[in-house]
């Protein structure tokens, strides 16, 4: 063979072997493109819905995947495991062992549904529902579309597409007709799978939702039975509004500035005809009081007198949110939060007192609870919540700082109070209070704002629920030897009066309070104040923390330049 003919077939040889590795290349590409194309395809479908089980879609969101156990469907009810209604629902729904019953709630509705019955209570009414509560393998099921009228919600179930939807009756809706025949893909572009075809003429649902972004000229949309989707904005018509969001009106206009009107259950209600508190929008007179072992009955004190204190209030154009106290009755309070029955009495009571005297809202102020009744408490408030919900009126509930002891601080859940009521009033004084070992100031400054930060940091309250208490006292602290004689409460109209001629005020920026310390007749007297200095600096605590205003214990203590500060401050008139 010449030198030619040798050269010639190498090069065939080369360029035979380059033709098979490009081919390799190529069919490479091909498959890892096709399994792309697969693996895309498998998400697209997997992700979106599962086909093998009934789908429920909640507010145009596909929640199917976090079903805690299957939807059940039985003579054409829909059943929600009690577990699946707590995830999309009611997050506080139980079981009542003792009573062997659900209860549930909504924003206006409470119901109290027994096992395996059919007759059901619905905010202290009985109430026929067409199915009942059953028990399978454990797991309790809720008739769940025969309660559309408790969690105010429209349900459908569409057997061919085997979806059941959800929509809340609170929220806006608006649809669209199809101007030409669409596919529906399931991601907003052309290439993503098609997951329904709609005909012109048929309605789409708008699905937008911010959680969803959806980028110009498409729109997300559900068909008619139930499949999300997008579809091209130009092959859609006008979208008309067939329902609009609910706007829950404000209950009260700008700060809330709030004054107790305290008097012991043996007392009438103060004469204020004649009189107009400035930079007040809202007073608390202590109307209610829990019967001591009175099974969730309440005695009232307002007779005439608090007839013409409720009209006062109204003609100078106060809210009125009587306070309703537990007395510090520990194992009365105990026995009644324990027990859903009389839970529910005490609930109806404080209802009729509310619509009896045209109340506008209420004050819960239990203190001294058992720690083990935290819970028990916060159901309490769970079941008043929508029950007040329903005739308009405000739930506001005092608590402590989250710092003390067992019966004085870890009694209250503060994130379950802060999410269920309107206001949670952090009643910030008594830092050092009747029962403290050593001398020290009503309200620091330092600790007040160091509790705030608690209550919006480590209890999860958001600030405009939180009203911050102020205290209208102090206390003179007498001292010999060490030891406390005595830790008199002083008001603040009342401080110059008590404190001797010549004594020498000195401010404490880290308290930010004046301070006063003297020696009588061998004693050593001590007093953190509470005046007009201190006090404006505790309400630019609210305004730094946008807060939802202020609440002042009590009434008659304050001297008189205190109601021009607080009306320039909270801006109330």
């Amino acid at each position: 063979m010449s030198k030619h003919e040798l050269t010639k077939n190498k090069e065939e040889k080369i360029a035979k072997k380059k033709g098979k590795t490009i081919l390799g290349i190529i069919i490479a590409l091909a498959v890892l493109a096709a399994i792309a194309v697969a693996a895309y395809m498998l998400y697209n479908h997997f992700l979106n819905e599962r086909p093998e089980k009934t789908n429920l879609i909640v507010n145009n969101r596909n929640v199917t995947n976090h079903l805690k156990a299957d939807i059940y469907i039985e003579n054409n009810v829909i059943y929600l495991s009690q577990g699946d209604i707590a995830n999309f629902f009611d997050s506080t729904i139980y079981y009542d062992e003792k009573n062997d019953q659900i209860i549930t709630s909504s924003y206006d509705k409470l119901a109290a549904m027994p096992i395996g019955e059919n007759e059901i209570e619905v905010n202290s009414s009985n109430m026929r529902i067409s199915a009942s509560i059953i028990e399978k393998e454990d797991i309790y099921y809720i008739p769940f579309s025969a309660l559309e009228d408790i969690y105010n919600v429209k349900v459908d179930y569409t057997e061919e597409t085997n979806i059941v939807t959800v929509d809340s009756l609170d929220r806006d809706y608006n649809m669209a007709v199809a101007t030409k025949n669409s596919s529906v893909k399931y991601k907003p572009t052309a290439f993503s799978r098609t997951v329904a075809n709609v005909k012109e003429g048929e309605s789409y649902i708008i699905a937008n939702r911010e959680d969803y972004p959806v980028p110009e000229g498409w729109t997300r949309v559900r068909t008619e039975s139930g499949i999300l989707g997008y579809v091209k904005t130009n092959r859609m018509g006008e979208v008309n509004t067939i329902r609009e969001a609910m706007q829950e009106k404000e209950k009260i206009e700008g700060q809330v500035s709030l004054v107790w009107d305290y008097y012991s259950e043996y007392v009438t209600a103060p004469n204020r005809n004649g009189t107009k508190i400035k930079g007040v929008n809202v007073v608390s007179p202590s109307f209610f009081y829990l019967e001591r072992l009175g099974k969730g009955n309440v005695e009232d004190n307002i007779g005439e007198q608090g007839k013409a204190y409720i009209k006062w209030a109204k003609q100078n154009g106060y809210q009125v949110w009587p306070m309703i106290s537990n007395n510090s009755y520990i194992d009365t309070t105990s026995e009644v939060m324990k027990d859903y029955d009389l839970r529910e009495r005490l609930i109806n009571e404080i209802l009729d007192y509310v619509v009896e005297y045209e109340l506008d809202g209420i004050n819960i102020d239990f203190e001294n609870m058992y720690e083990e009744d935290k819970g028990y408490f916060s159901r309490f408030l769970i079941e008043l919540r929508p029950r007040l919900n329903e005739i308009g009126a405000i739930l506001s509930v005092d608590v402590t700082a989250p710092d003390g002891g067992e019966t004085w601080s870890m009694c209250y859940d503060r994130n379950v109070i802060g999410s269920v009521a309107d206001y949670i009033i952090f009643m910030a004084y008594d830092q050092h209070g009747v029962s403290s070992a050593n001398s020290g100031t009503t309200a620091g400054y330092d600790w007040v704002e160091l509790n705030i930060n608690k209550f919006l940091g480590q209890e999860g309250v958001e600030p405009d629920k939180i009203i911050l208490g102020i205290p209208f006292y102090t206390r003179l602290w007498v001292e010999r030897n060490g030891n406390i004689l005595s830790r008199n409460t002083v008001t603040v109209s009342a401080v110059d009066d008590t404190l001797p001629d010549g004594v020498e005020k000195k401010w404490d920026d880290e308290l930010k309070q004046n301070y006063v310390e003297y020696t009588q007749n061998g004693s050593t007297y001590k007093m953190w104040i509470e005046d007009k200095q201190s006090i404006e600096q505790k309400l630019n605590l609210i305004s730094q923390y946008h807060l939802a205003g202020a609440a002042f214990w009590e009434k008659d203590m304050e001297s008189a330049d205190i109601w021009d500060l607080v009306s320039d401050k909270l801006g109330v008139n």
